[in-house]
C-alpha cells in the first residue's frame, strides 16, 4: 500500500520533530523483566515485542493470509471512511496515531481527515523516523511530531504536542491486549487527553470461531512464532538474561471462556535462565505468557467505552461481523 500523495507546496518542507518521553509511571525495563521472571507464573508484557526487529516482523504478520484483522479493518475504512468522518467533526484536528508503526494506516486517512498536525506515537521514535520523514515529504503543509513513549498503562502526551482538538486513532484491535478491566482506565486516560472536546476512532476484533482466530496467531510460515520468540532476544538485551530462543516453542490458542487468544512460549527442555543477580529454573513444558488478545461483541465494547466516560456515536462492521470500528466522544 503506497502512501497517499498530495501536490507539494512551494514552501520548503519542514522536517518532523521527535521526542522520546518516559511514561508517567515508568519503571526501568530491566526491573520489569526481572520482576516478571521472579513471579510464580512468568508473564512478559507484550510491549516488549516491539524492538526494531519485532516491529518489522509484525508488519509482515499483517500481510499474511491468516491474519484477517488488518485487511478487514482496511476494507471497512475504504468503504465507510466518509460516514465514519461524518459521525463527529474531525477535519483540521490534531491526528494522534497510537501505535503508529510505519504510519501507513493513518496516512490513508489524510485525504478525508485533512489534519492540521499529525502525532505518531509508538514505543520508540527510532522505528518512526523513516516513515514519518517520508510522510512529511508527501504532506509538507502538515506539522508532524514523532513521540516515543510506552502508553501501555496510561496515555500522557508530552508538552511537545500542543493543546487543541484531537482525533485519536487506535486501529488494529490493539485494545485487545488489555484485559477489559485494564482497558477502562487506559481509555479514560485517552478521554482525559481530549480535554473535553475530541474524538476516538478505534478498531476492535470481534468474537468468532476458534478455527478463524487461532491460525491468525499461529500462521503456517511461522512468522508469528518468530515474532513471539524475538521477545526473548529483546529481554536479553534489556535485562541481561541469557535466553536461547532455540529452547522455546510458540504456543497460541483461543480461550472461549475468557474470550481471548493467548500466546505463550513453552520450554522444550529443563533449563535455567540467568541474569546479573538472579536466575530462574524452567522445567520442560513450562510456559511464559506473552500476550492476551481479547475479542468483543459490539455491545460489550460499547459498554467498555461507557465505563471509560466515552459515548459510542457509531460502529461499522464488515459483512461477516469479524471486526468493528467505533467512533466515540466524551460522554
Amino acid at each position: 500500500m503506497s502512501l497517499p500523495l498530495r501536490q507539494s507546496t512551494a514552501r520548503e518542507t519542514r522536517p518532523p520533530s521527535f521526542v522520546q518521553a518516559p511514561a508517567p509511571t515508568a519503571v526501568a525495563p530491566a526491573a520489569v523483566l526481572h520482576a516478571a521472571l521472579a513471579a510464580d507464573r512468568v508473564a512478559i508484557p507484550p510491549r516488549f515485542f516491539y524492538d526494531e526487529l519485532g516491529s518489522r516482523l509484525f508488519t509482515v504478520i499483517t500481510a499474511l493470509d491468516e491474519y484477517y484483522p488488518t485487511r478487514t479493518e482496511a476494507g471497512l475504512l475504504r468503504e465507510h471512511l466518509p460516514a465514519i468522518a461524518a459521525a463527529a467533526p474531525v477535519v483540521g484536528n490534531t491526528l494522534v496515531d497510537l501505535g503508529a508503526g510505519d504510519c501507513r494506516k493513518a496516512a490513508a486517512l489524510f485525504p478525508v481527515v485533512r489534519p492540521q498536525r499529525y502525532v505518531a506515537v509508538d514505543v520508540s521514535v527510532d522505528f518512526l523516523r523513516d516513515a514519518l520523514g517520508e510522510l512529511q515529504r508527501h504532506h509538507p503543509q502538515v506539522e508532524m511530531v514523532g513521540v516515543g513513549t510506552d502508553f501501555s498503562q496510561q496515555l500522557q502526551l508530552p508538552d511537545a504536542v500542543p493543546p487543541g482538538r484531537r482525533l485519536f486513532f487506535y486501529p488494529g484491535s490493539s485494545i485487545g491486549n488489555f484485559t477489559p478491566r485494564e482497558a477502562v482506565p487506559f481509555l479514560r486516560s485517552v478521554r482525559d487527553q481530549m480535554h473535553g472536546d475530541g474524538v476516538l476512532w478505534i478498531g476492535v476484533d470481534l468474537q468468532k470461531d476458534a478455527a478463524i482466530l487461532e491460525p491468525a496467531y499461529d500462521d503456517a510460515l511461522g512468522v508469528t512464532a518468530a515474532f513471539n520468540r524475538n521477545v526473548l532476544r529483546h529481554a536479553n538485551r534489556l535485562a541481561g538474561t541469557d535466553f536461547d530462543v532455540a529452547d522455546w516453542r510458540h504456543v497460541a490458542f483461543y480461550d472461549p471462556r475468557e474470550g481471548r487468544i493467548e500466546m505463550h512460549l513453552e520450554a522444550l527442555r529443563d533449563l535455567v535462565v540467568t541474569w546479573p543477580g538472579g536466575r530462574r529454573r524452567f522445567v520442560a513444558g513450562e510456559r511464559i505468557h506473552t500476550e492476551n488478545s481479547y475479542k468483543y461483541t459490539v455491545a460489550g465494547f460499547a459498554q467498555v467505552l461507557a465505563d471509560a466516560g466515552l459515548r459510542s456515536v457509531g460502529c461499522w462492521t464488515d459483512p461477516r461481523r469479524w471486526f468493528g470500528f467505533f467512533v466515540a466522544v466524551p460522554a
